[in-house]
């Protein structure tokens, strides 16, 4: 069994090693120490990136209401979660629609209980983040839980635990105790089929705040790199925005609230399901600037057409004035993220598609254009080497600067020069060591210094912003 706070990352014991060194073999081109070094560092990386972030960050939607407001609010909240706790809620300084919440823990004197149930490796990933246990992500439990009982909650990390067992004794995380709103029969006898929470969790590992249904026209929940996206995008009041791969849509409706729901803003998804969830946040949040269409967005350009679909994809070249490419990747930036459930082949088959998505984007951007380009993983060729990839390809591009500069500049090894790495933004967790949060050391930390934390501790991410200098 597996506890946080271990020296060794959860993804190495589960096979992320052996991925991640091969994904990222370039790695050792950049360190200057050279093979143990990088060792070192990759070790680092999988061990933060089987954690979650010190901070749930949350995005308050400005088109509703102000930020006081909210920040008020959420307040209550916390108070009704966490009685007894007096857990602040800090605004960021340079995305000032943002809030910050620390996350506690990990909390290492929590008792385990004789009662067990077993949870996914994904639905433990959400515990981690301050969500309840839903029914779907139950794999097992104990043979005597009843509803009502106080059960200890672990996650299978490894997938090896037999749906409908009594009890398992492979490698799993305890993830904190919760009390069973249904008894171990009613959870696997399949008729009628149950939904909704399974697991009220009451002592978490990691205390943090559950949203479910908490301010859901005031919050939308999402990570501090992507708040910073669309920052960097710089939407303007009445210009036509194209955000090409959508879903589920929190950088769409973000645009549009920066723009004061002032233009038009056209969000593309080819699976219909995550554009309904498109739609349906805009429709929550109160944006009617946003049209949101299922089409496959390596199509969105159509040279042939002869005049515009009313607004409906494909689309004319050259029609928008800013696009985001928020594009498919491999995800190994995403935290917390306990196993490796990727291949290489998986890894290694996005850069064709990102390449491609670039290719439209470019050619549907304006002459005078921002085109910004961001993933949440860490890897060279998914990133940095896309970059360089861009700036050979087309040489109507160019660089630019970002505002606001959170991250850290880009990683060597795709031949960028150092200028170049400087105005892209790379989020790397690692670079601050991994730490114990409780209520007592964050009264004694300067609030200049959590605001530092919280931008250093947060998703492996990546951001390139590119002005388009002339007509292609």
């Amino acid at each position: 069994m597996y506890s946080f706070g271990s020296p060794v990352g959860l993804l190495a014991s589960t096979g992320g090693h052996e991925l991640f060194r091969a994904v990222w073999g370039q790695f050792q081109v950049v360190t200057s120490s050279g093979k143990e070094a990088a060792e070192r560092k990759l070790e680092t990386l999988l061990n933060h990136l089987s954690h979650p972030p010190s901070f749930t960050t949350v995005r308050v939607n400005t088109h509703l209401a102000s930020v006081p407001q909210v920040q008020s609010l959420l307040l209550e909240e916390l108070q009704k979660q966490f009685p007894g706790l007096r857990v602040p809620v800090l605004q960021h300084p340079d995305l000032p629609e943002v809030l910050l919440i620390p996350v506690l823990g990990p909390r290492r004197n929590i008792g385990k209980q004789q009662c067990e149930a077993i949870v996914g490796a994904q639905c433990g990933n959400a515990v981690l983040r301050g969500a309840h246990v839903y029914v779907p992500g139950i794999v097992a439990a104990s043979k005597f839980m009843k509803a009502g009982d106080t059960v200890s909650v672990y996650s299978d990390i490894k997938g090896r635990c037999k749906r409908g067992a009594k009890e398992f004794d492979g490698p799993k995380v305890f993830l904190g105790n919760g009390i069973s709103e249904f008894s171990r029969s009613e959870l696997f006898s399949g008729l009628p089929e149950l939904k909704g929470t399974g697991i009220r969790m009451t002592e978490p590992v990691y205390l943090s705040p559950s949203f479910d249904r908490v301010l859901p026209k005031y919050l939308f929940l999402q990570n501090l790199p992507s708040a910073v996206v669309a920052h960097v995008l710089s939407p303007q009041p009445g210009e036509r925005i194209l955000d090409l791969c959508a879903a589920p849509g929190g950088k769409t409706t973000h645009i549009a609230a920066l723009m004061h729901d002032q233009g038009e803003v056209i969000a593309l998804d080819k699976i219909a399901s995550k554009v309904v969830k498109v739609k349906q946040n805009a429709v929550l949040l109160g944006l009617n600037s946003i049209r949101a269409f299922c089409f496959d967005a390596t199509k969105a350009l159509q040279v042939e057409m002869l005049e515009d679909t009313g607004g409906k994809p494909p689309f004319l070249p050259e029609s928008f004035d800013r696009i985001l490419l928020d594009a498919p990747c491999s995800g190994l930036g995403q935290r917390p993220n306990m196993a490796c459930t990727w291949t290489l082949k998986e890894v290694t088959s996005y850069q064709p598609l990102q390449r491609k998505l670039f290719s439209a984007a470019v050619q549907l951007l304006k002459p005078g254009g921002v085109l910004v380009y961001s993933t949440c993983t860490i890897t060279l060729a998914e990133n940095e080497e896309q970059v360089a990839w861009a700036l050979r390809t087309f040489p109507c591009l160019q660089l630019q600067p970002q505002n606001p500069q959170i991250g850290g500049e880009g990683m060597m090894g795709a031949g960028l020069s150092f200028a170049q790495l400087k105005q892209l933004q790379r989020f790397d967790p690692s670079v601050v060591p991994l730490q114990d949060t409780d209520i007592h050391s964050l009264g004694d930390t300067r609030r200049e210094d959590v605001i530092w934390l919280a931008n250093k501790d947060c998703i492996g991410f990546f951001i390139a912003k590119f002005v388009k200098c002339k007509s292609t």
